[in-house]
């Protein structure tokens, strides 16, 4: 039998003890262990990333967090401004209008996670939406430019909300699933997706008819 791996158990508490970072003193303690257990430094990693992959400890979105970021240093924001500034025709309204499509169609098929607020609206699109509005505006001030950004962000979650429950397999159709069965009323999640589709329909309109009339205050502000 070998004892050696156990010292990973005195590495924690000694750890704790010290009042040491949680998180460093689990991660050495396991490491040791592993290394005390005979394994290569490879294997190791390896039984790292099984373990946190079969227990859904790290979502998706932690990992592209990272990614976004490394692509703002580099510039995305700047690119995509500039983007839009040598489209012609491009105006902000249009351009979330766009995006609100976007939004709800994706999220209406399940795909929740293509676009948010962090993986798109503020790295991609209020940098845009920012550069079609100092397009038509010019130089915005503080008021204007924050106006902009939170339209940006309202886009999104109008486009989310609206269009996943056209989605049956999320979590918002099976309660009200559920609270209906409550009162003897029994439907099936597919036909209540189906009357969530006038909702986001009057959702566009309604968010679309704000997105022209920002594109509208912004032209009469920029004459």
């Amino acid at each position: 039998m070998n004892y050696w791996p156990l010292l990973g158990i005195l590495l924690v508490v000694a750890g704790f003890a010290l009042r040491l970072n949680p998180m460093l003193v689990v991660t050495v303690a396991a490491l040791a262990t592993g290394l005390l257990a005979g394994l290569d430094p490879l294997e190791v990693v390896a039984t790292f990333g099984k373990a946190f992959n079969d227990n859904r400890i790290i979502a998706i979105v932690w990992i592209v967090l990272p990614v976004i970021g490394m692509l703002e240093r580099f510039g995305l924001q700047q690119r995509a401004a500039t983007l839009i500034r040598s489209m012609q025709k491009a105006t902000t309204g249009k351009l979330l209008l766009l995006y609100l499509g976007y939004r709800q169609i994706t999220a209406a098929i399940g795909l929740h996670s293509t676009a948010g607020q962090a993986q798109t609206v503020r790295p991609l699109v209020a940098p845009m939406a920012l550069a079609a509005a100092e397009k038509e505006h010019g130089e915005l001030d503080e008021k204007t430019a924050e106006e902009v950004k939170a339209m940006s962000a309202a886009t999104d979650n109008v486009g989310l909300f609206f269009g996943e429950d056209i989605f049956f397999a999320i979590g918002s159709i099976v309660l009200i699933q559920a609270t209906l069965a409550t009162y003897g009323i029994n439907l099936a999640p597919l036909q209540l997706a189906v009357w969530a589709i006038p909702t986001a329909i009057l959702a566009f309109l309604i968010h679309g008819a704000r997105l022209m009339l920002l594109d509208r205050r912004l032209r009469r502000s920029g004459k």
